[in-house]
């Protein structure tokens, strides 16, 4: 998303290409750092299964010696104890031994195993990292397939590390179906067919757009901005290029929602801007979703930076809720460090979700159903970077054929 005056947010985008590959190499480090960790638990289940082979080998042997019913026991040696250095004691004391082709280790061995055992995979991991840092991986990139169980999030100038909340709907995505073409577009497959569909979303900052050639480039949907509020002054302004973008997108058959860049933080200013985008869009066939789009400004100090998480969960959930009642299709646009930091995505399950994360990497493990991939790309008839998106189902409903 991309915003007017003090709304301005820039993001970055990494080359394709690049990306691809590191897509692969991180798959790499993620099947290295899970070896890393068997060594430690192989070495421990080895040693441990050496233990228990060692006593049933005992027993069976004593079974095996024990005298037929009436014979003297006198010769009989039995086994009662274990000392700290492994040694099997008889009752007197003496050391019985091991049997043979069996393994016995005294404490000492056993921790000096385990503890070899970690330092190499310690060292593995370390390798993985510095191999991850030289080749040019962000740190970020280098860290997440170490920690296949947490979100690591930069956020506020620390590395968070959030345990993955299991209790929210997963999507089931796979890097193996994103299909990247030259031009940098993706495409989504299934069975070896595109199911996604292409999508853009605009604002003033696209100037003039000539939208039948957006539409001959293949656009099937767009997302336009209806409006703001400014994250400094608090005011709400409409887009300058709302009427003319919706107006040019309907003509030219492409599928239209809505967004709305909030920075409200009262009650009464979610409840205003709910207001304000139904009445702008109440003249237009609205069949794609109208969406909450909640951002942290990241360079300056937003009015919104400062609300609670429960606050901005909340204002959320209302805004939807009165996007719903009307009739329309709600949807909350974020990003990662939004959804894993401050948003209570449990309450908002029931709404579907509009996600940016401009990589080739499935990292993010929460469901949505409109992901923008990138904020420089380029469609014939708007002159510059324009911000890109794929639909894995469609927005709109589909008409029967005729």
């Amino acid at each position: 998303m991309k915003l007017v005056a003090e709304d301005e947010i820039k993001k970055t985008e990494e080359n394709v290409v690049v990306r691809r590959s590191r897509r692969k190499k991180r798959g790499k480090q993620r099947l290295l750092a899970m070896s890393a960790c068997l060594v430690v638990m192989v070495a421990v289940m080895f040693l441990t299964a050496s233990v228990c082979v060692w006593v049933a080998d005992r027993i069976k042997e004593k079974e095996n010696a024990a005298p037929a019913f009436g014979e003297a026991e006198e010769n009989i040696t039995n086994y009662v104890d274990i000392d700290k250095d492994g040694n099997v004691l008889d009752a007197s004391g003496n050391v019985l031994g091991v049997l043979s082709g069996s393994l016995g280790y005294s404490q000492a061995e056993l921790d000096s195993q385990v503890l070899g055992a970690r330092e190499g995979a310690v060292e593995e991991i370390l390798e993985i990292i510095r191999g991850g840092l030289d080749a040019g991986d962000s740190v970020l990139e280098t860290l997440r397939p170490l920690y296949p169980d947490d979100l690591i999030v930069y956020s506020g100038g620390k590395y968070n590390f959030v345990p993955i909340n299991r209790n929210l709907k997963m999507h089931s995505f796979d890097a193996a179906n994103l299909n990247v073409l030259e031009s940098g577009e993706y495409q989504y497959l299934q069975d070896g067919a595109v199911i996604s569909h292409k999508g853009i979303d605009v604002s003033r900052h696209q100037g003039e757009i000539d939208w039948s050639l957006v539409a001959q480039d293949g656009v099937e949907f767009a997302f336009i901005r209806v409006g703001y509020r400014g994250y400094g002054s608090g005011k709400m302004m409409e887009d300058e290029y709302f009427e003319e973008n919706i107006t040019g997108a309907l003509q030219a058959g492409i599928k239209v929602g809505v967004y709305f860049y909030s920075q409200a933080v009262t009650e009464a200013e979610i409840q205003e801007e709910a207001a304000f985008v139904l009445e702008k869009i109440a003249p237009y066939r609205i069949e794609c979703p109208v969406v909450f789009d909640v951002e942290r400004v990241t360079e300056s100090d937003g009015r919104m930076n400062g609300i609670s998480i429960e606050d901005r969960t909340a204002f959320a959930l209302q805004f939807c809720q009165m996007i719903e009642n009307a009739g329309y299709k709600p949807m909350i646009y974020h990003n990662t460090e939004m959804g894993v930091m401050f948003l209570g995505l449990e309450a908002l399950e029931q709404y579907d979700k509009w996600f940016a994360a401009y990589s080739d990497v499935f990292y993010y493990p929460y469901d949505y159903k409109v992901w923008q991939y990138s904020q420089s790309g380029r469609v014939q008839g708007i002159q510059g970077d324009v911000d890109l998106n794929i639909s894995f189902v469609p927005l709109w409903e589909e008409q029967p054929a005729e």
